[in-house]
């Protein structure tokens, strides 16, 4: 069987709906939001590239008012229309491609085009899991046009076919994406954890708006196929799974941002140690990096986690929120748990 056939066969046993009602608008419009989400345990690498089933299982933390707002409708164009923040995406872009490519997924040969607006508060492609709220939204939205009744669980398989990281983009604090072991996802979806932080805040450090010029899934690929270091890698995964659930466990906030650092450190060896290598690091980045080590020693509990991209996110309590900011003047900082 296709793994487009694995995929919409997945689709269909999701659904209460038979196949042939499931592009039968029940509104006008559907509606969608999603938080994106900032891995604390990062995913980097895939069991198996068309369905983005992980290697791993993975930890984020959503960020509440960053994100999607999608809003979908059918229109009467042989073509998917994409609105991007107010200004239409080009149809042959990798973009526009992607997104009817994934809506190919679940309409009935390829008829009932949509229009797609769009509206992200987040720079978009440039390691602040842009794709991730996207495609949740986009799924939330086609729940709501549909009317499909599918949960959240549900939502998150079908988002994860879109962007792996969506799994997780479904709830607010701290989720775990599960890796799975079955060949069709059906086990491999995002679970909101019972742990709340009201402390803790989250610092978007933003160097560069600027579409990275390599994709993370085509890095993550190069990385799995060429680094020497990757075999090391689902181990350290486990640990610092096991570590930061301790840490929520008894809110050690040194012992969480201390493991969420070395993961994002050591996601980014792997990938220096590919061939070619993979470096989204910028002078700012190291700088940056190397005031909030220099910070720490002298007191400062500031820790940093960094996707694929150039851009930091800081991790801190509430209490230490003004020397941050003094420390870093354009820091947007969030509250996870508001």
């Amino acid at each position: 069987m296709k793994k487009s056939d694995v995929i919409r066969a997945v689709f269909h046993s999701l659904l209460q709906e038979a196949p042939n009602k499931v592009w039968q608008p029940q509104h006008e419009k559907g509606l969608g939001f999603a938080p994106t989400n900032i891995a604390l345990c990062k995913y980097w690498g895939k069991r198996d590239i068309e369905l983005n089933l992980p290697m791993t299982s993975s930890l984020s933390i959503a960020l509440p008012d960053k994100g999607a707002l999608t809003s979908v409708s059918l229109h009467d164009q042989s073509y998917d229309r994409i609105i991007l923040n107010d200004q239409e995406v080009v149809r042959d872009s990798a973009f526009a491609v992607r997104t009817s490519q994934f809506l190919d997924l679940f309409r009935p040969q390829k008829t009932g085009y949509l229009q797609i607006d769009i509206k992200m508060n987040i720079p978009v492609a440039a390691g602040l899991a842009s794709s991730a709220c996207g495609f949740a939204s986009l799924v939330s939205a086609l729940n709501d046009l549909f009317d499909w009744k599918l949960k959240k669980q549900s939502l998150s398989i079908l988002a994860r076919l879109g962007s792996g990281s969506a799994a997780r983009s479904f709830w607010n604090g701290f989720v775990e994406w599960y890796a799975g072991v079955r060949p069709d996802g059906m086990d491999s979806f995002g679970e909101p954890l019972a742990f709340e932080w009201p402390e803790l805040c989250v610092g978007i450090l933003t160097m560069s708006e600027v579409e990275k010029p390599i994709s993370s899934r085509e890095a993550m690929q190069r990385t799995v196929n060429s680094s020497l270091l990757y075999g090391s890698w689902p181990k350290k995964v486990a640990q610092d799974l096991a570590i930061l659930k301790q840490a929520m466990q008894v809110t050690n906030f040194p012992l969480l941002g201390g493991t969420a650092e070395s993961n994002a450190l050591t996601m980014h060896a792997t990938m220096l140690s590919s061939w070619p290598p993979v470096c989204y690091f910028m002078p700012e980045t190291i700088a940056a990096m190397h005031k909030i080590w220099k910070s720490r020693k002298e007191g400062l509990e500031l820790y940093f986690t960094q996707d694929a991209g150039p851009n930091l996110k800081l991790l801190f309590l509430e209490q230490d929120k003004e020397q941050v900011q003094q420390l870093f003047p354009s820091v947007d900082i969030v509250k996870v748990f508001e």
